[in-house]
């Protein structure tokens, strides 16, 4: 089968599409014929060693040979381990794995994947798992969200941003998406009651005026940060796409600094405690087949052209999801 390999920690141009053997998969694990997948900034991160503590799980000087990158996936079932239950070959699926999707065929824990909604294309369900994951646990369980809270999305036009609009609303929160001027109709179209242009308004400037603020893009302080929330207010950092690079921490910095500031103040900050799960995949499931939230796909690359998906997911500026076609 093809899969996209890196011997060295570098650029897309790192990347290689070779010939590799199909995974085996463990008792508890699914063999899924990839369809589709999508790009995340996790995936050009652990590409560049980005940060730097990638290389302690990864391999110091270079990645240990034959890993695959990839993350989110999409397709279908061609073999079960043993002890799987409740998925069988033939399935249309959809989820998460740590490294691997960027391949013709990957082996999946079984509690990483549920069935993939009808009314979505592959290209649609395999832009779900990492970002809505974030949302969801980000505005759920660490934002504890409810019905009638100001809630603010800073970075509403992005991968996770889009689903945390969307679901936001979903939990019925009246919500205020930051994003640029291009992506404001976008924005609204999510379900945004409210809208802040950047380039235009400091929405830090708004004080005082949020229940709840998950912040996505981590280009604006703490202290900032707080001064939009109201006294018992939660902040919610994500990490951060525009995290300073090449360090040791990267997009963690942000979350380093809310976890020492997090005991001298009123108000909570947390960070989002990430974890890929089938439960909540059928929960986002269920939203979608109710066309409650639906994925935002702002372009999609064939596989053999995967380098340059990464590269545009890079640059920072994709609207939604980038989704790659096999």
């Amino acid at each position: 089968m093809k899969a996209w390999t890196w011997d060295r920690y570098g650029p897309p141009d790192a990347l290689a599409l070779k010939d590799v053997g199909e995974p085996d998969i463990g008792p508890d694990e699914v063999l899924v014929r990839t369809r589709a997948a999508s790009v995340n900034p996790y995936d050009w991160r652990h590409l560049r060693a980005d940060p730097k503590l990638v290389r302690l799980t990864y391999g110091l000087r270079r990645p240990r040979p034959g890993l695959v990158l990839g993350a989110d996936l999409a397709g279908v079932v061609e073999r079960t381990g043993d002890a799987v239950t409740g998925l069988r070959p033939g399935d249309e699926v959809f989820g998460e794995v740590r490294l691997g999707s960027f391949a013709e065929a990957v082996a999946v824990p079984q509690d990483r994947l549920a069935v993939k909604p009808a009314r979505l294309t592959f290209e649609q369900a395999a832009s779900v798992s990492m970002a809505g994951h974030t949302a969801l646990q980000g505005l759920r369980d660490t934002g504890r969200i409810s019905a009638g809270q100001r809630v603010l999305v800073h970075g509403a036009s992005g991968g996770v941003g889009t689903f945390a609009v969307q679901l936001a609303k979903a939990f019925g929160a009246e919500v205020t998406g930051v994003c640029s001027t291009r992506n404001l109709e976008l924005v609204r179209s999510l379900g945004a009651d409210h809208v802040v242009d950047y380039t235009r308004e400091d929405f830090t400037e708004r004080k005082g005026h949020y229940d709840l603020l998950l912040d996505i893009v981590g280009d604006r302080s703490l202290t900032r940060l707080r001064r939009c929330l109201t006294s018992r207010g939660t902040l919610v950092i994500v990490g951060g796409i525009a995290s300073p690079r090449g360090g040791l921490l990267g997009p963690a910095g942000q979350i380093v600094r809310g976890a020492l500031a997090s005991p001298f103040v009123r108000q909570r900050i947390a960070n989002v405690g990430w974890k890929p799960n089938s439960t909540d995949l059928r929960f986002l499931a269920e939203l979608m087949e109710k066309e409650r939230v639906t994925p935002v796909i702002d372009r999609t690359y064939p596989f053999t052209e995967l380098p340059e998906a990464l590269r545009h997911v890079e640059r920072g500026h994709a609207r939604g999801k980038v989704a790659v076609a096999f």
